[in-house]
């Protein structure tokens, strides 16, 4: 499994993936640290979980999801009326 977030300290680092579970923090998936403690990190983060289809049209010109987009209209739209 490789780390996908671009900020996330271990960005593009390949490590050995454990299980995938949906806990009390979201969606997450459990990997094993160079010392062999299991560890967590959101799956959302990871290769595990596809990529979102427009963000892949997008090609990296658009740095937002489509359903982030559509939250923030529907937020506006709520603080304005």
């Amino acid at each position: 499994m490789r780390v996908t977030h671009p900020f996330h300290p271990l960005a593009g680092q390949v490590l050995q993936f454990v299980a995938r579970s949906r806990c009390w923090s979201g969606d997450v998936v459990f990997y094993l640290d160079e010392q062999g403690r299991r560890r967590l990190i959101p799956a959302a983060w990871t290769d595990v979980v596809a990529d979102d289809p427009f963000r892949v049209m997008a090609a990296g010109r658009c740095p937002f999801r489509t359903a982030d987009l559509v939250a923030l209209a529907d937020l506006i739209d709520r603080r304005t009326s």
